[in-house]
């Protein structure tokens, strides 16, 4: 039995298309807590109106629940205190799954019931393409327990993201939920400290789409962070772990040479970054990871600037592409 949560926050134009994807899978012991975190368009009249007009087609208990704005993890946690049963899946109110989610997380939870969390490869959605994750498992590997860090610090795509996991209640609760003080990696920061203690149990099936075409004002990646609200300041309390376990090592000093290039760049946040990098063992890193940071800076910045306006460019011709397509 699963328990369901939601979050929402003015996402209406996406909302209907995520609760029909969870009311329509195959597998229906479950229940959907909505928690509307304070919307301000017109989401939680859409949710109030779904609810109605499944009430006659479908079995699956959907319950609403209204807060002020306080943010996606206070949100989720919330959820998470009213949920019913023990096994807590997640699904971001502009993302949604395919029909067979719920029945294969049952099923992989069957076959490794001393997990503590359990996951799905997924889909990125973007520019109105699906495209499968890069996870960093082998090609022929199906199911099964994964060294967490290993995997993710191969591509640096993430093996939980958090519209394709579901987690025991009890261990959710146990580690206090998300940290309500981040605004950046919250997920993160969780799955860490429960993939330390517990087997993650991964299947390697796309059966979730993380939608990347939403307005970016509405995502929090994409944007600069105070160090107070981004995960990769905030990991002191893992300094232990980080001095005797090697894979979480390689992990963490990954996401920083990746991560922090912004901040790197940005004169506000600079030191703080050189500060953070210092922490990196450079010796176990690429040798075009080194040459980054080797870079002359006033060079790095303009680089960067260039592969930025060409994305940009690139993006805005695909999605006129597309649109043509459709139209």
């Amino acid at each position: 039995m699963f328990s369901v949560v939601v979050p929402l926050y003015n996402k209406s134009f996406y909302i209907e298309k995520c609760l029909q994807s969870i009311i329509e899978q195959t597998f229906l012991a479950f229940e959907v807590i909505v928690v509307n975190d304070g919307s301000t368009d017109d989401g939680l009249e859409r949710v109030i109106q779904f609810i109605e007009q499944s009430r006659s087609h479908s079995k699956s208990e959907i319950k609403l629940i209204n807060q002020i704005n306080s943010g996606v993890s206070v949100a989720r946690n919330k959820g998470v205190k009213e949920a019913k049963y023990d096994f807590i899946a997640f699904l971001d109110a502009d993302d949604w799954w395919e029909p067979f989610y719920l029945e294969g997380m049952k099923s992989l939870i069957e076959d490794y019931p001393e997990a503590g969390i359990y996951g799905s490869n997924y889909y990125l959605l973007k520019n109105g393409r699906k495209q499968l994750s890069t996870i960093g498992v082998e090609k022929d590997f199906k199911k099964g327990i994964i060294n967490y860090c290993q995997v993710y610090a191969k591509t640096l795509c993430m093996p939980l993201w958090t519209g394709a996991t579901v987690i025991r209640k009890a261990i959710f609760e146990s580690f206090t939920g998300f940290k309500h003080e981040l605004k950046f990696g919250e997920d993160f920061d969780l799955w860490i400290r429960v993939a330390l203690k517990y087997d993650v149990a991964f299947l390697n099936k796309p059966l979730a789409i993380y939608n990347q075409d939403v307005e970016s004002k509405s995502r929090a990646i994409g944007k600069l962070h105070k160090p107070d609200h981004h995960m990769l300041w905030n990991l002191e309390y893992l300094a232990g772990e980080e001095s005797i376990n090697p894979d979480y090592k390689h992990l963490i000093d990954n996401l920083r040479i990746y991560s922090l290039l912004p901040y790197y760049l940005n004169k506000n946040y600079h030191d703080l970054a050189i500060k953070e990098l210092k922490k990196v063992d450079w010796s176990k890193q690429s040798a075009s990871a080194r040459r980054t940071y080797e870079t002359p800076f006033f060079i790095l910045k303009m680089i960067n600037h260039i592969q930025y306006v060409g994305s940009r460019i690139k993006q805005f011709i695909i999605s006129k592409f597309i649109l043509s397509i459709k139209n």
